[in-house]
């Protein structure tokens, strides 16, 4: 021990031991030695990952926090390692994500000089994250801590950020922590669940959505069961596919980018929209055109844990501040005495045959590699994706069978989905992870395939590679058409077969659909950090749809 035993540094780590924290996130900085001094001593109890960029971490830290329900935690040094880190506190604000986001500070002392790197985080993160703080009474250490904690999971979860000033980290921390901080929830009162019900049994034509975050398996599996028991067609919201089977029989598919028209028209058709935990924000609502605001309020029972959100843009019949959890465990034991089997069978022929794959021009067909995948992969593996045009053929054909499986920014974040493999690959050592990305999303955080096989974690990351910046291409193509007319979309990319054989990884090249279950079940069994190079084309710039078609319209 290099420290006295009761540093604020000291009552930072013990706070998070105390709540369950087995790893943290991080790129070392100067600003904050004591703290990694303090967690130098907890080696058995919290293992601490070492990223090469912040926005690697951040993202880390993130994903842990979707997966496993406590905050993730990310460590970074003041000025750039926290402006580095600010995607990933973007992302669980956008993606109600549980995070605490720790910020080595200038010296108190030194405060309103301009200091080396000096920063107002409470300024700087005070629009993305839920709060934003700084420690500067270390005697309150442990306070602050723990309500970052409480705020990061009660309500609408979301990043806290906590400013640590280098000079009070070595400074009494003031009293120990004496317990976990147990989060405050919501749940339905009785009342509001009978409403429910009456409004339930008048419905011809109901849909029953799920979204958001801090989903429970029991949960999610007693809306579940009650929905496919009573023939409610259930969608889920964008990129929550995994809250429930997508097999399950009144499974109608996912309120995403590049939706089902089927979905849309059943949705828009419907004469009562239960939503639970979904924000109903642009993406699944396609830009705001799903819903009208005079039709939900005689349509709309909303229940959000956050406040904020219930009548935020559409006008609800019904709405409930509630966990989602607790809500769908209340719903679920309503009887309304009738049930839609009819709705329920469409609403699933419709999502089964728009997940079937679909011809390309190429000679690699995405969708029927995403597929692949789900034949082959068991229940319990973990996809993950950043964002780009390549994820639309993952969220399409891709079927998610178990809750927490799924890895994507709704924030629409490029780069989330390798660092979110790592994270997982993490926590669950014994389980498939597999990462879908493209070329220019993957070398956005690309370079922790050094920390992969630093650590040893062997996810697998599959990269699509199409020359291109897919999404932005494809718009060009849409609004601008015309060879001539394409501009800063074009990439040049290495062979990524041996930018990871350069980190010690493995890595192989698949030019072809027929050669990519070999490919795969290579990359699986490699026993190191696994990276496949799949050459794909930019004509099949999404399914459907091909840069051809685009320009012909």
């Amino acid at each position: 021990m290099t420290q006295p035993a009761n540093t604020a540094a000291r009552r930072l780590v013990e706070t998070l031991v105390i709540n369950g924290i087995d790893r943290v996130f991080c790129v070392p900085g100067e600003s904050y030695l004591a703290v990694l001094d303090a967690l130098a001593d907890v080696k058995d109890r919290i293992e601490v990952i070492a990223c090469r960029h912040e926005a690697g971490a951040a993202n880390m830290a993130e994903a842990y926090g979707k997966l496993t329900g406590k905050p993730g935690v990310c460590m970074v040094t003041r000025g750039p390692g926290a402006t580095h880190a600010s995607i990933g506190v973007h992302t669980a604000h956008q993606d109600s994500t549980p995070m605490i986001l720790f910020v080595g500070q200038i010296a108190m002392s030194d405060r309103g000089r301009g200091a080396f790197q000096e920063v107002d985080y409470r300024e700087v993160f005070g629009g993305l994250a839920k709060w934003a703080t700084e420690i500067e009474t270390p005697a309150r250490t442990v306070e602050v801590v723990e309500r970052a904690f409480a705020t990061a999971l009660q309500g609408r979860m979301g990043p806290v950020v906590i400013a640590l000033p280098e000079d009070i980290l070595h400074e009494d921390g003031g009293p120990a922590p004496i317990r976990p901080v147990t989060p405050a929830k919501a749940a339905l009162d009785a009342a509001f669940v009978e409403q429910v019900r009456d409004r339930l049994a008048k419905a011809e034509r109901p849909l029953l959505v799920l979204g958001g975050s801090g989903w429970t398996e029991e949960a999610a599996a007693a809306i579940g069961d009650w929905a496919e028991r009573l023939g409610l067609p259930v969608s889920l919201s964008f990129r929550r596919k995994d809250i429930l089977s997508n097999d399950r029989t009144n499974y109608a598919g996912d309120l995403g980018l590049g939706c089902n028209p089927k979905l849309t028209g059943r949705a828009k058709a419907a004469d009562l929209i239960i939503a639970i935990g979904a924000r109903l924000g642009e993406n699944p609502t396609q830009g705001y055109t799903l819903l009208d605001r005079a039709r939900t309020a005689e349509t709309l029972i909303h229940i959000h844990p956050g406040a904020e959100e219930l009548g935020r843009v559409w006008t609800p019949l019904l709405s409930a501040t509630a966990d989602n959890s607790l809500a769908a465990l209340a719903l679920a034991t309503i009887e309304p005495g009738r049930t839609w089997a009819d709705e329920a069978a469409a609403a699933h022929a419709d999502y089964q045959a728009f997940s079937t794959p679909v011809p390309v021009t190429g000679v690699v067909n995405m969708s029927e590699c995403m597929a692949h995948l789900g034949e082959i992969l068991p229940p319990t593996a973990i996809v993950t994706n950043g964002a780009g045009n390549f994820a639309a053929w993952l969220h399409r054909f891709y079927r998610h069978r178990a809750c927490r499986t799924q890895l994507a920014p709704t924030s629409g974040a490029m780069g989330y989905g390798y660092p979110a493999a790592l994270a997982a690959k993490s926590v669950h050592p014994d389980r498939d992870v597999i990462c879908i990305a493209g070329d220019g999303d993957y070398l956005m955080t690309g370079q922790e395939i050094a920390t992969a096989v630093q650590y040893g974690i062997n996810a697998v990351v599959v990269v699509v590679d199409n020359g291109t910046y897919g999404t932005i291409r494809m718009h060009q193509e849409t609004h601008y058409p015309g060879a001539q007319r394409t501009i800063a979309t074009d990439l040049k990319n290495p062979d990524f077969v041996a930018y990871a054989e350069a980190f010690g990884a493995f890595g192989i090249r698949c030019e072809r659909t027929e050669d990519f279950p070999a490919a795969l079940e290579a990359a699986r069994n490699a026993g190191r950090p696994a990276l496949v190079h799949l050459i794909t084309s930019a004509e099949d710039i999404a399914p459907n749809r091909t840069i051809t078609g685009l320009r012909s319209q």
